[in-house]
This record gives C-alpha cells, structure tokens and sequence, in this order.
C-alpha cells in the first residue's frame, strides 16, 4: 500500500530571535526555505500561507506556547524530542537550516521517529510556574548564604550552619559580638536573604492554596511522608493526565528513573538512569526518596525496600536504593492518583501476612 504523506510539511527550528523553516511538499521537494521573526504574526502569515499544513519543531523554551498557537490555527503539530532524534546530532554540517529540514523530512515520512512530546496546557503551565519561581529563589538563597559562610571563614569567622530560614539571625547575633564592622559589611547581603525567604514562603502559601483550589487530587499524593505540596503539584501538573500510560510502571521511564541499556549481540550492559522527562520533577522525587530512607522517615513498604538493596551492598548500594525507591514512589503516587486511593504504608507486606 502506498503512503499518504501530507500536502505540506515544516520543520520549524526554533530561536529566540528567529526561527529557520523548511517546507516540503506531498513528494518530499522543498518549496520554502528562510527565516522568520519569532513574534505571532511572523507565525500566522506562515500559518496562512500554508494552512492545514503538517508543522513539526525541536522542544525547547519556546516550544510550548509556539505549538499550542499551531493547534488553535488548525494544524497537524508535533514537538520532537531532542534526545532520541540522534539523524540530528550526528550531521557533520549542522545548522539551523539542516536542523529544520531533518525535522520536515522526519514529519513527513513518520512522526513517530520524532518521539513526539506533549505539552501541557497554557493554565498548567503557568501554574507549574509558580513551583520553578520558588526554585529559583531557593537557589538563589543558598548561593548567597553560601557566599557570605565563605567570605567570613576567610576572615577567621565560623557561622553554624543552621536552617537556611535562621541563617541571618545566627549570623547577625554572631557577628555582632564578634566583629561589628563585618557585620556592617554583610547586612546588605543579608538583607536579601530576608527578603528571599518571605518571598519563598509567600510562593508557599500559594501553591499550598493552589492545591486545594484547583488541583484537589494532590491530596492523594501528600498521604505519602516526604511527598508535600510542591512535589505533588509538581506530579500532577507534568503528568497531565494519569490515564495517558498503559501501565502504571510506565510513568518511571517516563521521568527518567530507569537505567539505560547498551545491548549489542552477547554484549548486554545496564548503564546509568536515562534521565528523561522533567528533571526539577524528578530531582523532587529523589529528595522524596532521600527522606523516606533517613532517619525520620516512617516505617513503610518503600523504606524496608530500600533499606533491603542498601543491606545487599555492592558500589553506590544507598544512591542506587535511593534511585531505587524514587522510581517506586513515581509509580505509588500515579496509581493512588488514578485510583484515588488512601495510601497504605505497609500494603505489601500487611498483604503477605
């Protein structure tokens, strides 16, 4: 049977000034190829130009709100993903025109080669944000705590490293019968740390709203110790939609907690995890993992299984019992999303007795 390929096909790949395109026809010849702006109506005349027409690009910063433009214009849209598209990476004579016509020859002959990914939506998204703000600031906190430790341990100060949200005032009570002019120093830095905490837990404040808003199934997930409002909403707005796997299991390759595989003839080697998927999700659900397996985390199935890999040894037996427990918790928090189930600590082995 002969195949139907689309009238027209573009490969879009994207910058943040301009975007280079390739469009094809139903028998595979270019018929345009050139840059755009990266504004909206750079993006409806090509729409019009071409309408109904076949659009496939790279994911990335602009991928999202590019794609779901595509979609309310009518069009056929898929975002690839970078990773598995290897034909790209591979070209000895990369650039963003070769990219953008690897992208439409791949769209056109079978869009699956793409992996294509799912954006999520416009409100998720923007709900979504609010988590990765407050990273950010997290982040930002740390560094300059982290800054003013070292600064003052090249003085010949030592400061306790207490919890990041008392730093300030251990560090200001300190100084202040230590050597007050270095403290005169640090206030303005120290400042900032005050106004970066009451940011983060101002940021707190409304995602904990937000999950009892707009995203009540979060409360599924927060039955688990270790799992919080942030790692919840977090799951629950990268995962979208628990139905979309076949398998509850399929929702740990999915966030990249599986290891990789290099299997040629004889030769069957299991590499590192793959790292797919969301990485700030994934990073929360090892931080999850980490408390579970610490020593105040409760007694529950998901400790005693990681706690029996670390007992087995071996190299890296607790980082590996950690990844261990983070991909079973992934799996755990899906199926009582999907099931909306009150979670059981000790299911599996209540089951057994």
């Amino acid at each position: 049977m002969k195949p139907k390929f689309p009238t027209v096909t573009i490969g879009l790949d994207l910058g943040d000034k301009k975007h280079a395109i390739c469009v094809l026809n139903s028998a595979g010849e270019i018929i345009d190829e050139r840059t755009i702006t990266n504004h909206r109506e750079s993006l409806r005349r090509l729409s019009q130009k071409y309408p109904g027409s076949r659009i496939a690009m790279e994911v990335g910063s602009h991928s999202p709100w590019i794609s779901r433009f595509f979609k309310a214009l009518g069009h056929e849209v898929f975002v690839a993903n970078p990773r598995k598209l290897r034909a790209i990476y591979a070209n000895n004579r990369k650039s963003d025109q070769s990219d953008a016509y690897m992208i439409a020859r791949l769209a056109r002959v079978d869009p699956t080669l793409l992996s294509p990914i799912e954006h999520s939506t416009e409100e998720a998204q923007r709900d979504l944000l609010q988590v990765k703000l407050r990273d950010n600031l997290v982040r930002q906190r740390v560094d300059i705590i982290s800054s003013i430790r070292f600064t003052l341990k090249s003085m010949g100060v030592m400061v306790a490293s207490p919890n990041t949200t008392c730093f300030t005032k251990r560090c200001r009570k300190s100084l202040a019968g230590v050597d007050p002019k270095l403290l005169a120093m640090c206030e303005p830095s120290l400042r900032v740390v005050d106004e970066l905490t009451q940011s983060i837990r101002e940021l707190e404040r409304r995602i904990e709203e937000l999950c009892a808003e707009a995203y009540p199934e979060t409360e599924f997930l927060q039955q688990i110790p270790g799992v919080g409002p942030i790692t919840a909403l977090s799951f629950v707005l990268t995962i979208g939609d628990p139905a979309r796997f076949d398998s509850m299991r399929d929702v740990a390759p999915y966030l990249g907690l599986v290891p990789k595989r290099d299997q040629s003839g004889e030769t069957d080697r299991r590499l590192g995890i793959s790292k797919a998927g969301d990485a700030y999700l994934r990073r929360l659900l090892v931080s999850a993992a980490q408390y579970i397996l610490g020593p105040f985390g409760p007694d529950c199935d998901l400790k005693r299984h990681g706690l029996h890999l670390v007992a087995r040894g071996g190299r890296g037996a607790k980082k590996k019992a950690v990844v261990a427990v983070a991909r079973k918790l992934s799996v755990l928090m899906l199926t009582l999303w999907y099931r909306e189930e009150i979670y059981e600590p000790l299911h599996n082995h209540s089951a057994a007795a």
